[in-house]
């Protein structure tokens, strides 16, 4: 399974970032996955909804499916690794970006926005031998490519060319 996981401090633009890289693959014709990671509780279902009652009822795992897509609400103790979620997910696509899991074993991309923060998360206190790049607002001397925070079809190239098209 190809993925790549984009990390960044809160507030740094990785959604932003992330939708505009998207978008450049789409246009490429690849099949795109995601997993966004929440270290807080979320809640797809609202109130009132059959999903939300069903699920309020009892139900550990509740499937809502029309003809344009379906939504799957799964009750677990503890979040499932990435890993899981790629293989049990994802089968059906080209490449999975997933939104944080700055923890994992994917490699990274991280966002940098000069305003947000003088620090990395990859190349700071901690040396994550995952990262792979950096998109930055700024020119920085590191160890793996800086590519440019503003340009997400160079950031999308960089992912076509060492991710989708890497021989591993």
């Amino acid at each position: 399974m190809k993925a790549l996981s984009f990390v960044a401090k809160s507030g740094t633009g990785k959604t932003t970032l992330l939708e505009k890289v998207i978008t450049e693959l789409k246009q490429r014709g690849y099949r795109i996955g995601v997993i966004k990671h929440d270290a807080h509780k979320f809640d797809i279902d609202h109130p009132g909804k059959d999903s939300y009652r069903l699920t309020a009822a009892g139900a550990d795992t509740m499937l809502i499916s029309s003809p344009e897509k379906l939504a799957l609400v799964k009750k677990h103790d503890v979040s499932p690794p990435v890993e899981e979620l790629l293989s049990t997910y994802f089968y059906d696509v080209d490449l999975v970006l997933t939104e944080g899991f700055k923890m994992s074993s994917l490699p990274k991309i991280e966002v940098h926005r000069k305003e947000r923060s003088a620090t990395l998360l990859c190349r700071g206190e901690q040396h994550d031998s995952t990262l792979i790049a950096v998109a930055s607002d700024e020119a920085l001397e590191l160890d793996v490519p800086v590519l440019d925070l503003n340009n997400p079809a160079q950031v999308a190239e960089f992912v076509e060319k060492r991710i989708i098209h890497a021989t591993n």
